[in-house]
């Protein structure tokens, strides 16, 4: 059955976030509540495997890559929590390594423990900043889980870190 029925919705925002809201819908000519349902949509898109039950592993990979430091900061995600959310209840040898969970999480809070960390592994191809470390994680996580378990092939998208679905990080 097909839920045709939208259903209005409460949020709080903060008062700054409300005008950022009204001067990007004035700017485009359409509503306020036209910005939000884009905001929302462009989420869960993006977020999208994680709303799938059985997008479970390596599958949720280029989720927690692409999404970056905002995911795990927002929702405060530390290595235990990614980890159950990453791998409970994926076979074998689908699972992501608590290694490499942890490398995503201190991604978003750690970064210079987590440049190190990869520089350790002989994996980071980056700057030294934080730019280097997210294209360095993304290549690295990528290569291991995504590619790899692919034949070889880049999902559709190529081999810059695009998977079916998700959009690259910006920078």
């Amino acid at each position: 059955m097909i839920e045709a029925r939208k259903q209005a919705v409460s949020i709080r925002m903060s008062a700054a976030d409300v005008r950022k809201v009204k001067k990007l819908a004035q700017r485009l000519g359409a509503r306020d509540s036209d910005v939000i349902r884009f905001a929302v949509k462009s989420m869960l898109a993006r977020l999208g495997p994680l709303h799938d039950n059985e997008v479970r592993g390596r599958n949720l990979v280029p989720v927690f890559v692409e999404s970056g430091n905002e995911l795990l900061r927002y929702f405060e995600l530390d290595a235990l929590r990614l980890d159950s959310i990453i791998n409970e209840g994926a076979e074998r040898e689908r699972r992501v390594e608590s290694d490499d969970i942890a490398l995503i999480a201190m991604s978003g809070l750690q970064q210079n423990y987590a440049l190190l960390r990869l520089s350790s592994l002989g994996k980071n191809d980056g700057d030294g900043e934080g730019n280097g470390l997210s294209q360095s994680l993304r290549h690295y996580l990528y290569e291991k889980y995504v590619y790899r378990h692919n034949g070889g092939e880049a999902p559709a998208g190529g081999r810059n870190g695009e998977a079916a679905g998700v959009a690259p990080l910006k920078g």
